[in-house]
């Protein structure tokens, strides 16, 4: 009798997935599917906003800084311009950006910590000192104080003698993402969409070369949402500010080419290109199907990278330099009009000097060394990051056409329906980590002993510093002059009138951070949000 012959099971394979859960294929073939031609600089924008991307210029190299008081600020700002950064980034503390002066009892322990301490005017005029703003262009991550930091921006560099419209720069000024994500909110949504409105005509009018909002997904994307998400939920953020404009009786086209976008960079290569791609489409579309703009401007998706911050790790911060450089790669490679990189011992502190530098001269080497940057849109036609481009584009199109169903962001954001999304992502992450199916290098895997480097520590006395100055800002400022700015702003927060020219005098009569948003707490209150669960 004949042996049977005995047959191997084939091994089922494993299956691979994305950072977004898009399953992986072993290898990609040309799709049967056929895609209309496409041209960087043409609609939709998916290769790049302009026809030869880094061939003609590169981004711009905008390392994020501040810290401690005005002075070091300044110094930190000049050290960086001086090895090659191409512009300025503002980063300001947490009682700056929830509008509470040096000396509130809400700011004790925080002053100057996580940012700049910026509480009048004069602080300002430090920050900048030897700075010229009419030749530089300026960053300023700053949401719920938004209109007091421009109003103490455009003072400024008229001192300089520059006027508005020779100013440049971007406030950040996305408040919807802080109800989801960051929550350094101050008023409730109304009147805060009516402040971003309010700077938005302003600008248009005022400081036409200004980018008055920066839409952001980067604080919801480190928060824990999906790549898709972070496209989707910025998006349906936009259309509401956007919104707000138009039933302000602005016409589409005299604000939307300045508006800007804000993404996160993490460390899955392919997915973010695509998720960059992706986010110019659809936008272009929105802008000319949904709110038919005419002007080619208005449909440019234009935005600034930083590097993922929560990718970075306590635990042997070096290895986080080859982290931001593959993310450097990534964002580069999708298109980014302006980058920040972070830097290497951010997990545990604010950069120090030379941490700072070495992050700069990796996007000076990616620009200079790494070739990427000799023709636009260099991944277009592989075939994987194609069909990523076209799973993202159809899952950010599901959930856009949900929040609308919903009724637009605020609903949303007021439903929990961002926050929960948010949540059930980040858990997923995080238990992916805990049980070592995510690997990350020095923590979960191939960890080992090491001594902490040298960190950069904020000066304790700082704060103190900051409340003398306060004590004799307000003893040497005209008292009536101020009180007269003051009311008046109160007066016009009562009415529809636009904000913006109140506060900017406010500013000049040196009002305080505090004292602006004091006053307009009096007239919205403040946010308490619900708790969803």
């Amino acid at each position: 009798m004949a042996a049977k012959k005995v047959t191997k099971s084939k091994k089922p394979e494993k299956k691979i997935f994305t950072d977004s859960e898009y399953s992986v294929k072993r290898i990609y073939q040309k799709s049967s599917k056929k895609k209309p031609s496409e041209d960087a600089g043409k609609y939709p924008f998916t290769r790049g906003i302009h026809p030869g991307m880094f061939r003609e210029r590169f981004w711009t190299m905008r390392q994020y800084s501040g810290f401690g008081d005005a002075k070091l600020t300044n110094e930190r700002f000049k050290f960086m311009l001086e090895k090659g950064q191409t512009g300025l980034s503002m980063a300001f503390d947490l009682p700056t950006q929830i509008g509470y002066d040096s000396d509130s009892p809400q700011a004790e322990g925080e002053v100057g910590k996580v940012g700049v301490s910026i509480t009048s005017i004069k602080d300002m005029m430090t920050a900048f000192d030897g700075i010229p703003l009419g030749k530089v262009s300026s960053s300023m991550t700053i949401n719920s104080t938004a209109s007091t930091l421009l109003a103490y921006y455009i003072a400024v560099g008229e001192s300089q003698g520059f006027k508005s419209t020779e100013l440049r720069g971007t406030t950040q000024n996305d408040i919807l993402k802080e109800y989801i994500a960051r929550n350094t909110y101050i008023y409730p949504p109304q009147p805060s969409m009516r402040l971003i409105g309010d700077m938005i005509e302003f600008c248009a009018e005022k400081v036409p070369s200004w980018y008055p909002v920066s839409i952001s997904g980067y604080h919801m994307r480190e928060a824990g949402c999906t790549a898709t998400q972070e496209i989707a939920f910025t998006l349906a953020n936009a259309i509401a500010y956007i919104q707000t404009c138009l039933d302000k009786g602005l016409k589409i086209d005299d604000f939307a080419p300045r508006l800007s976008f804000f993404f996160c960079c993490t460390i899955e290569f392919f997915e973010e290109v695509a998720k960059f791609r992706v986010a110019r489409k659809v936008y272009a579309k929105i802008l000319k199907e949904k709110f038919h703009a005419k002007n080619p401007r208005s449909l440019q998706l234009k935005f600034h990278t930083q590097t993922s911050g929560e990718s970075l790790t306590a635990q042997q911060p070096n290895n986080n330099i080859v982290r931001v450089a593959i993310q450097t790669m990534a964002a580069v490679a999708g298109g980014t009009q302006s980058l920040h990189t972070n830097s290497r011992d951010e997990a545990l502190a604010l950069p120090t000097q030379e941490s700072a530098k070495i992050a700069l001269r990796t996007q000076q080497i990616v620009a200079h060394e790494s070739g990427i940057t000799k023709t636009a849109d260099p991944l277009a036609g592989s075939y994987y990051l194609e069909e990523l481009c076209d799973q993202i584009e159809a899952d950010v199109w599901k959930y856009l056409k949900k929040i609308e169903r919903m009724g637009g962001s605020v609903k949303a954001i007021e439903k929990g329906f961002f926050q929960s999304e948010i949540r059930a992502n980040a858990y997923r992450l995080k238990k992916e980590t805990d049980d070592a199916d995510r690997i990350i290098v020095g923590v979960n895997k191939y960890s080992e002993e090491e001594e902490q480097p040298e960190l950069l520590r904020i000066d304790g006395r700082i704060e103190i510093q900051q409340k003398k100055a306060l004590k004799k800002l307000r003893a040497d400022r005209d008292s009536k002059k101020l009180e007269k700015a003051l009311s008046a702003m109160q007066s016009a927060a009562d009415t529809e009138e636009n904000l913006m020219p109140y506060i900017v005098t406010a500013a000049k009569a040196f009002a305080t951070t505090g004292e602006i948003s004091n006053t307009f707490r009096e007239v919205f209150g403040e946010y308490r949000p619900k708790e969803v669960f």
